[in-house]
């Protein structure tokens, strides 16, 4: 069984231009010429993976930063990889998660939590889905970049 969540707009500015500064300015990448930095909108996201039935009662596990504009950057093991796929998906996470692996699972309930907080391309996200187990996460998540970490 799989819940999937798409919220927009639940996370405040604030918090939103905070996370995007605290992820931009952790990475180690070259800065865009003076006055160019006006030309992207920010892209800034916080991805876990955790233990539980839902997001907001998850036991984090994991969790990586991924800042995808100017460049990509932050602590994700492949930001460029991420970014683009990403960008692929038009943003739309749900896209990246396949609801029918093919993969055979034991139907042992022990969710896992996979969740994405910040800001895509200027607006604020928060999304998650649930999955029944780690072997039905690891089936739906088998092409994704983004949550390989």
């Amino acid at each position: 069984m799989r819940h999937i969540r798409n919220t927009f707009g639940t996370v405040g500015a604030a918090a939103a231009l905070a996370l995007t500064g605290a992820v931009s300015t952790g990475t180690a990448h070259a800065q865009p010429a003076a006055g160019a930095a006006g030309l992207y909108a920010p892209s800034a996201l916080v991805l876990t993976m955790g233990t539980g039935e839902e997001a907001a009662t998850a036991t984090v596990g994991r969790a990586v930063t991924l800042s995808c504009a100017p460049l990509p950057g932050g602590t994700h093991p492949s930001p460029g990889a991420a970014c683009k796929e990403l960008r692929a998906a038009h943003g739309e996470f749900s896209g990246l998660v396949d609801t029918s692996p093919q993969r055979s699972c034991t139907r042992e309930w022990d969710p896992v939590v996979i969740t994405a907080q910040g800001v895509w391309q200027g607006k604020p996200v928060s999304w998650s889905a649930t999955f029944g187990n780690v072997c039905e996460m690891e089936g739906g998540l088998t092409e994704s970049a983004l949550f390989s970490f």
